[in-house]
């Protein structure tokens, strides 16, 4: 469903994604995980189609900057980007029209429910809290129900309720075949509900690893983290099967954050 194929995008001369290829099927779920700087928000602007770069993103086949492609992709910024003079209710209509969306009321009212907003749609967007802000963020993005959502840093700033309504979008969009890319630094928010993990450093693309791979591997996410970012093992992890042998112990640390 989501293909990226040999990107690399500089700044100037830093570079920031460096050959980074990867597949994500329909029906999954996706962690980006890497360190500051590692190449995780540039990668995920360049798949929306906010950035130019060498190489080449396809969506359900088409090229992402495409009419077609961009129909089918969502997007939930880390940092909501609302109008100050529009209220919440008229964020939600305008998307709506925008996407040329039917019979979407019920849909709206659905989603201010499950995040609390029901009581906030007449306020205009500068007047909301920032983790409000987050919530609406998150609704204007899931309105849609896109085929492919990229989600960065989604439950930063959420209260517990929205955090739990939030994971159980997630999984009913996964049971609808839907496919989505995570991209976070709380590694424990997501630790139940991936299917796949990819870890970036330095632009580059240093594991590709599934659930059912990491299991084998009798390894936690977070231990495969800074396995891979601490360099305890030599070898990029980008696997099609479990290593023979176990890698070393990872050193101890408090929660990735």
């Amino acid at each position: 469903m989501l293909e990226v194929k040999n990107v690399t995008k500089k700044y100037g001369k830093t570079l920031a994604c460096d050959d980074v290829s990867f597949t994500l099927d329909p029906g999954s779920v996706t962690v980006l995980l890497g360190p500051n700087g590692a190449g995780k928000s540039t990668i995920m602007k360049s798949i929306i189609g906010l950035l130019k770069y060498d190489g080449e993103i396809l969506i359900d086949g088409k090229p992402n900057k495409t009419e077609d492609a961009r129909r089918v992709l969502g997007y939930i910024p880390e940092l909501p980007a609302l109008y100050p003079n529009l209220t919440v209710s008229e964020h939600m209509e305008f998307l709506a029209r925008a996407y040329k969306l039917k019979d979407y009321k019920a849909d709206i009212d659905k989603l201010f429910t499950r995040f609390e907003l029901a009581d906030k749609t007449k306020k205009f967007g500068d007047e909301l809290s920032k983790g409000m802000q987050q919530k609406l963020n998150i609704c204007l993005g899931l309105l849609p129900k896109p085929d492919v959502l990229l989600l960065d840093e989604p439950m930063i700033g959420l209260d517990p309720h929205a955090i739990k309504e939030l994971k159980e979008c997630i999984m009913e969009m996964r049971e609808e075949r839907r496919t989505l890319l995570i991209s976070t630094h709380i590694i424990d928010s997501v630790d139940m509900m991936w299917d796949r993990t990819i870890i970036m450093q330095n632009g580059k693309v240093k594991a590709n690893v599934t659930k059912e791979e990491l299991d084998a591997m009798g390894k936690t996410l977070e231990e495969l983290f800074f396995d891979v970012t601490e360099g305890v093992n030599a070898e990029d992890l980008t696997m099609t099967e479990a290593p023979e042998e176990e890698a070393p112990a990872p050193k101890k640390r408090g929660l990735f954050r």
